[in-house]
């Protein structure tokens, strides 16, 4: 009998989202020989619901809750939270959990739940409140036990705990909220501040995350302490004279980046004594507020920071270690990770998409120095009394001196975190991993229950199943993920290849072998990777390391140390160097391919040509499908040309600008209007596409594409407000098209929609189309971040057509049928994702405008494929078992009919 473990993910703080997806891996690779997983959402209000499994994929929280049909009509189409709906009372809160699942009291999950599995983060997740009920109902859970939370979530107590034990503190000072903001000469107390410590030094605030309303002081100056003050406690102090600067868009986004969680102070607010729910209120009380002449508003955020810490900036390599124990509980730290920036911050976007900062484990530095840092955090682990793992972040100065900083309790738990990169590299996948912090867990909790003898009995079981479980190994079939490659959106696809690697791996029918392509346009080789590799940070990282692989001694040692755990939980040898692997050698080493690569070589059909040759069945379509979806012109025309709506295009031929730029210019306007959209013709669906409003930005596009070195040119770039470490790719030809609008239709979305193909019973391609998903751009385009990081954007599906639910099922079926045309006209085999715009007349007249056709969609854990394909019925692993098993099925009937 498998072991019930109840995943606690979501609530009501700043990173609700990162736990939501954390909850989300830690559901998917649970390893689900041994365990049921049980998802357990926590809602804004702190309530348990028993989630719907389908939700679980969602790209975002506010994709699902508060559910559609309790939402506001909002005037600005701001995206909310719960909270946002202003006061409910229970009955209101109830019915809004019973729409996404069965709501949990506390008191009942002993009755569902074996284990706790603690995903939350912040307040009332790593405080030891929640660890506190576990033990109240008697219910052993993951971590850390409550007296060590309540310190790692305290930043200032973390100081004066580390002082008495003797570690390194930098200088600080403790300002509390009342302080501060009773406080009548602020400057005054700067200057006091200032007197004690150096510049630059950090402002951040006491009790939330490493990332979290944290600035940086550069310079001796008042007003910029005064915003990070503001910043660290959630408060805004907003002049009217800058108001009025802005214009009515500006003063939108304003509101955008200032209700949000983590980059602004959120929403609800206090102005006043008058609470502010939702961003359109907040909107209108500062347009009004402003008209009556008020000079200033004070604005604080109801979930506000009671207490800020100033500290001196640390100069020296930032690192970030996770500590695990022994069976005995003696501490081990794995090796440290080193995060190389640039000059902006670590922050949320930094952290958590792939590709913005640099990690490298070990830390580069001498053997003797990375063990002073595993020493420390080691000596750290045991002073704070923490339990299972922890993450400590720290700073090593070019003296050798080390300051730790941020001991955290709960770890981030997305497939690319510390928290697996560092299991790696003893050799654990995340499955294996997970599997050992909750057997290591329940032996802790076996010291903490005073009545430990029901905790006994799970963890006896729990381990019974793992002997059996080894001594039963069934042969798996083989599964070669294949991702990286070389084009803008390499970072993504080892996203998508990761997440597809790792559902896979926690399943008995499949043994994925990860596989990562090294080239350029000219050639590329396929290697065959270990798993510490596979979960480097990003592509660049993983092709550097298989290019100069070495097993650090440092590594080597710490294996040693971990042989007994790694023995126990792991059945593969993880840690096979990199290998060169040709095509012929995969089709003999593997049963099948999944090809996780976006853009060129994977979508251009030149891989699946390469693998029909040697017989290995692949996902997604053949060669002459992907060599016409690849490029976005040539699709554009073939649908246009049979009947369906497109956008009217052109290329730009980098020869022709060369020799007459402005005579390219002049051809581009002469057919179309300001503003247009460009972008490359053959690479991802996200990848530098822009609007261009004016002859300015047409003129820095067309210089950073055509440019001949890969850095950018630093003007152009500026004059697109290029983010850092956004990539532009360097082509030869670029697709200008004319933006879609809405026209006179009564209704305008963008919508991205999922398929997947099956042979029906006389061997015919049947297409299944799924609900379309309706997609929200915060800006002019969906971003990278928007498609693919957690918490970010928002998707709504289904699409809202129409709020009469009749009128909307009738106009969905419309678009299905258009984008069913779509695929058989470009031939699509196995899955996609087809893009479009839709125009609404009435329901007797639909337009949908296609965008593109993409062949090998992204496959991230937030994607919005799984999100329609959960509407079919289809868990994530099946959805990926139907996309692999057609591959089979089709590589079998082309072989029959070649035999015939």
């Amino acid at each position: 009998m498998k072991t019930r473990i109840g995943i606690l993910f979501g609530g009501s703080s700043r990173e609700r989202e990162i736990s939501f997806a954390g909850g989300r891996t830690v559901y998917d690779n649970l390893d689900k020989e041994l365990f049921e997983p049980i998802p357990l959402f926590v809602d804004s209000f702190g309530n348990v619901v028993h989630i719907n499994w389908e939700y679980i994929y969602k790209g975002s929280i506010r994709d699902f809750y508060p559910p559609v049909s309790a939402l506001p009509e909002t005037a600005n189409n701001f995206q909310i939270y719960a909270e946002s709906l202003g006061h409910l009372d229970e009955s209101e809160v109830t019915k809004l959990n019973n729409s996404i699942g069965t709501p949990i009291a506390f008191s009942e999950l002993r009755d569902i739940i074996d284990f706790a599995f603690l995903c939350l983060h912040g307040s009332d997740g790593e405080d030891g409140r929640i660890q506190g009920l576990m033990e109240f109902y008697k219910i052993p859970y993951s971590g850390s036990g409550v007296y060590s939370s309540s310190i790692g979530i305290n930043k200032a107590l973390q100081k004066e705990v580390m002082q008495k034990n003797n570690f390194n503190v930098p200088e600080y000072k403790c300002i509390q909220r009342e302080e501060w903001i009773g406080c009548e000469d602020k400057e005054a107390l700067y200057n006091t501040i200032a007197a004690k410590i150096d510049f630059p030094f950090v402002v951040k605030a006491a009790n939330q995350g490493s990332s979290i309303g944290v600035t940086v002081v550069t310079e001796n100056s008042f007003e910029k302490f005064f915003d990070a003050m503001e910043s660290a406690l959630f408060v805004k102090t907003l002049k009217q004279s800058y108001w009025n600067e802005l214009n009515h868009d500006e003063k939108l986004d304003f509101i955008r980046s200032f209700v949000d969680l983590r980059d602004g102070i959120g929403i609800p607010v206090k102005i006043g004594r008058r609470i502010v729910s939702h961003p359109d209120q907040l909107f209108s009380i500062i347009l009004q507020l402003f008209s009556e002449y008020e000079e200033e508003i004070f604005i604080e955020a109801v979930d506000g920071e009671s207490e800020v810490v100033i500290e001196s900036f640390i100069n020296g390599k930032e690192f970030s270690c996770i500590v695990i124990e022994d069976e005995n509980g003696k501490p081990i730290a794995l090796p440290p990770t080193q995060i190389v920036k640039g000059n902006e911050l670590f922050d949320y976007r930094s952290k958590y998409l792939p590709g913005l900062a640099r990690k490298i484990t070990p830390i580069d530095l001498a053997h003797d120095k990375i063990e002073n840092i595993r020493a420390k955090c080691e000596s750290l682990y045991t002073s704070l009394k923490f339990n299972v793992y922890a993450r400590i972040d720290g700073f090593i100065q070019e003296d050798g001196e080390i300051y730790l900083n941020d001991p955290n309790t709960t770890s981030g738990m997305l497939p690319s975190s510390f928290f697996f990169h560092q299991a790696a590299e003893i050799g654990l996948n995340p499955s294996e991993f997970i599997t050992y912090i909750i057997v290591t867990s329940l032996q802790n909790r076996t010291k903490d229950f005073r009545l430990y003898g029901p905790v006994q009995a799970v963890l006896k079981k729990v381990n019974r199943n793992i002997d059996h479980k080894r001594a039963h190994e069934k042969d798996r079939k083989k599964i070669a993920v294949i991702m990286g490659g070389y084009s803008a959106e390499r970072h993504i696809s080892v996203e998508s290849g990761r997440n597809v690697y790792e559902k896979l791996a926690s399943t008995d029918k499949y043994e994925p072998i990860p596989v990562f392509l090294i080239g350029d346009e000219n050639k590329y080789e396929l290697y065959k990777i270990p798993i510490n590799i596979l979960l480097k940070d990003n592509a660049d990282d993983i092709k550097d390391k298989i290019l100069n692989y070495h097993l650090h001694p440092v590594v080597q040692d710490i294996i040693s140390q971990c042989k007994d755990i790694s023995e126990k939980f792991s059945a593969v040898n993880h840690l096979e160097s990199p290998s060169i692997i040709s095509i012929t050698e995969l089709s003999e080493l593997c049963d099948s391919a999944f090809i996780a690569l976006h853009g060129r070589p994977g979508e251009d059909g030149n891989l699946q040509s390469k693998l029909t040759e040697v017989g290995l069945p692949f996902n997604g379509s053949r060669f002459e499908s992907s060599s016409t979806t690849i490029d976005k012109y040539k699709t554009n025309e073939h649908l246009t040309k049979n009947g369906l709506l497109g956008a009217s295009h052109m290329l730009v031929k980098k020869e022709d600008w060369i020799a007459n730029p402005e005579k390219t210019y002049e051809q581009v306007l002469g057919h179309f209007k300001f503003p247009f959209v460009a972008k490359p013709v053959d690479d991802g669906c996200s990848a530098a596409v822009k609007v261009i409003k004016n002859n300015d930005e047409l003129d820095a596009f067309s210089k950073l594409l055509f440019r001949d070195k890969k850095e950018l040119i630093e003007s152009a770039a500026n004059t697109l407000n290029i983010l850092p470490k956004e990539e532009l790719p360097n082509k030869n030809v670029y697709l200008v098209e004319e933006l879609i609008e809405k026209l006179d239709a009564s209704k305008f979305i963008e919508v991205t929609v999922g398929l997947l193909t099956y042979f029906d019973d006389d061997n015919k391609l049947v297409y299944e189309v799924f609900e379309p998903s309706e997609t929200f751009a915060e800006g002019e385009v969906l971003t990278l971040e928007e498609k693919f990081l957690a918490g970010e954007g928002q998707n709504i599906t289904p699409a809202r057509f129409s709020s009469n639910p009749g009128e909307n099922q009738l106009i969905s079926k419309v678009v299905k049928k258009e984008i069913e045309k779509a695929a058989a006209l470009l031939n699509i085999e196995g899955y996609a994702r087809i893009d479009a715009f839709v125009r609404i007349y009435g329901v007797e007249k639909v337009e949908v405008v296609f965008i593109e056709a993409n062949s090998l969609p992204g496959m991230t854990p937030a994607t919005c494929i799984f999100h329609q394909a959960a509407i079919n019925n289809y868990k994530p692993y099946e959805f990926l078992d139907k996309i692999i098993e057609f591959g089979v099925q089709r590589n079998r009937m082309l072989l029959e009919k070649s035999n015939s």
